[in-house]
């Protein structure tokens, strides 16, 4: 019975669609006072092309890490002789991490909780039958009430993302002396993170995180959808993170997808894979969604006709999994 569950930013959008839009929380964020420098501000928006240019989505954030990759790659070859980079190119990609990190923050910090129904019905499944958990968000909705609820307890709890006292180490997801837990996979990484001085990554307790402190993190997957496979591969942890969910999806007798956009074709191509020979179903939001033509799309993004499509008014609302 253990299933792979796939969770995408439905979830908060069902729940508070004002608090969960990623491009209010940008504009919001770039406008606190004393975060962001006037320094860090003018470089972000003469990027964009000008003056007064905001950051607002994931497809504007192209340009920006095609800027930091750049500036990175310069960084790395630079020698006692040689400078390629100008104080702004220095500076440019921490200011970036900055923001990016704080916006990824905000998401988590939004007080918010899924409905007791919803999540006491998750819970329990979950429970009993240790099965997969994979998100793509950054809030603390599924996070903290798993913790909440004894479901991510370390070795002994149903879920394990691999991050103990002593840091994240590929092994701990491994299964030893007959442990059975599933796998809780931050796909797109958490504001929680951060490396330390000595490389090791650690995770922060959910009150330590805060909107008056922003890590520059590399383990934060928030660009254009073209980039994003390179900002995995560029963090240890997210790796070791979508290595697993290829183990999560191997052993599932079911891949659910639940609120997802279906736009992250990185993650498309990884479901369709196994998704020949599993069974997939999809919950996602009505809208005004014609089903059959939305069964369609949902197809051809996984490449298979074995998908069950549920269309709720509000996915919260769904009970069964």
């Amino acid at each position: 019975m253990r299933k792979a569950l796939i969770f995408g930013n439905g979830l908060g959008m069902a729940l508070n669609p004002d608090a969960f839009n990623l491009t209010r929380v940008m504009h919001d964020v770039w406008n606190l006072a004393h975060f962001l420098t006037p320094y860090d501000k003018r470089l972000i928006s003469l990027t964009l092309g000008s003056e007064h240019a905001i950051p607002q989505n994931e497809q504007q954030l192209d340009v920006l890490h095609q800027a930091v990759t750049a500036c990175k790659t310069l960084k790395r070859i630079l020698s006692p002789d040689l400078h390629w980079l100008t104080e702004h190119g220095q500076r440019f990609p921490v200011a970036v991490a900055k923001y990016i990190h704080m916006v990824a923050s905000r998401l988590h910090l939004t007080d918010a909780d899924l409905p007791q129904p919803f999540i006491t019905a998750l819970a329990d499944f979950i429970r009993n039958t240790n099965s997969h958990v994979a998100t793509l968000n950054y809030d603390r909705l599924l996070y903290g009430e798993f913790i909440d609820r004894g479901i991510l307890a370390g070795f002994d709890g149903n879920l394990l993302d691999g991050i103990t006292n002593a840091g994240f180490n590929p092994s701990n997801l491994e299964r030893r002396y007959g442990r059975t837990f599933g796998y809780y996979l931050h796909l797109h990484g958490s504001p929680l993170f951060y490396t330390d001085a000595n490389a090791q990554i650690h995770k922060l307790q959910r009150h330590e995180i805060s909107t008056f402190t922003a890590n520059p993190s590399e383990h934060i997957v928030l660009t254009h959808v073209a980039h994003k496979r390179a900002v995995i591969s560029a963090s240890p942890i997210l790796t070791v993170y979508w290595h697993y969910l290829h183990r999560a999806l191997q052993e599932a007798t079911q891949i659910v997808v639940v609120g997802y956009s279906g736009f992250d074709t990185h993650l498309n191509e990884l479901i369709a894979m196994y998704g020949a020979y599993k069974h997939i179903r999809v919950i996602e939001w009505a809208g005004n969604h014609n089903h059959q033509l939305r069964l369609l799309q949902w197809q051809t993004a996984f490449k298979t006709t074995n998908i069950q499509l549920d269309l709720y008014a509000n996915i919260l609302d769904n009970r069964v999994w």
